[in-house]
Parts: C-alpha cells; sequence; structure tokens
C-alpha cells in the first residue's frame, strides 16, 4: 500500500478500522478505529504482498486488504484478551 500518502492511509484506516468492528461486533471510538485499521493495513498488506499482490494505489483493493488485516488484529487481540 506504499502508493497511497497520509491522508488517505487515515481515511482508509479509519474506514477499515470501522468496517473491521461491526464485522466482529466490537464498539471502539474513532481514534480505535484509525489505529486497528492503520496497524491492519501494515499486517494486511504485509500478508497481501507475500501472496505476491499489490494494491499499487488502488483504493478499494488497499481498503479490502486494510480491513482484512483489521479483522485479523482484532481477532487476535480478542485471543489474548480471552487468555489473560
Amino acid at each position: 500500500m506504499s502508493g497511497f500518502g497520509w491522508v488517505a492511509w487515515i481515511v482508509i484506516g479509519i474506514i477499515a478500522g470501522w468496517l473491521a468492528e461491526q464485522i466482529m461486533g466490537r464498539n471502539h471510538g474513532l481514534l480505535t478505529n484509525l489505529v486497528v485499521g492503520v496497524v491492519g493495513a501494515l499486517i494486511g498488506g504485509f500478508l497481501f504482498n507475500t501472496l505476491g499482490g499489490d494494491a499499487g494505489g488502488n483504493w478499494i483493493i488497499g481498503l479490502i486488504v486494510a480491513t482484512l488485516g483489521a479483522i485479523i488484529l482484532l481477532f487476535l487481540l480478542g485471543l489474548v484478551k480471552r487468555r489473560a
């Protein structure tokens, strides 16, 4: 997702975090959605690039990849929280 600027990262992060929150049935605030979305974008981008994909500045693919990464992040955080 290197083709995006900082503003795009923030917008995609907020949207991806919100979508992941809705899909996973969680309830967080805007800042948490941003953090989850941006970290999810990093996770999703890493996995997507490892599998040979490239978002290359495409908003739709970037949003899908970031949302999937955010879902993975929320799932892993849920597992850790249950164990603690």
